[in-house]
């Protein structure tokens, strides 16, 4: 991503969608936080009929991963029981 434009993107029809499979039908990129990330989105539909993007975002680089909070992450084998 150009750093012109930071903590935006882009998203196109995905070209390579594979009829009857779970393949985005839309994917593109995008740079948060200076981090740059891949981005899928699906077309849903609403339990009263209006549609939405449902979407995922997946570090570019592996090594960008954001640490987790979660306490589960934090666990150690000093268990009191």
């Amino acid at each position: 991503m150009a750093s012109k434009y930071p903590n935006s993107g882009t998203l196109g029809r995905n070209e390579k969608r594979r009829e009857g499979t779970q393949d985005p039908e839309y994917s593109g990129q995008c740079e948060v936080d200076g981090v740059a990330y891949w981005v899928n989105a699906w077309v849903k539909t609403g339990k009263e009929g209006s549609k939405f993007f449902s979407l995922a975002f997946r570090p570019k680089d592996a090594s960008a991963r954001p640490k987790s909070d979660s306490p589960v992450a934090d666990l150690s084998d000093d268990i009191p029981f």
